[in-house]
């Protein structure tokens, strides 16, 4: 039997955590990737956010929502590399 947290840290700041990096990870990716290699890049940036995910939620120690909080951080980060890649597609369409 275990005892409850009289007072759990607070784990949605670890999942905007991992939202952060994958944005700054797309931005790096957007800026320094050729164009030819951005999608291989993001896919690489996506597993890293994966990873980062499961190891600051197993960092919190709490057994309770953690699918749900790795589902929450993974599918941000996928919505959040996609937004960022989709306008670097968009800015090369324009630009020629």
């Amino acid at each position: 039997m275990s005892t409850p947290d009289l007072a759990p840290r607070r784990t949605f700041g670890g999942v905007v955590a991992v939202w952060v990096l994958a944005a700054v990870a797309g931005v790096l990716i957007g800026l320094f990737a050729p164009a030819g290699w951005r999608a291989q890049w993001v896919s690489v940036a996506l597993g890293g956010c994966v990873i980062i995910s499961f190891a600051v939620q197993l960092w919190y120690g709490r057994s309770q929502a953690f699918i749900q909080r790795m589902a929450l951080s993974t599918l941000g980060a996928l919505v959040v590399l996609g937004v960022i890649t989709m306008g670097f597609g968009l800015a090369a369409l324009v630009s020629g």
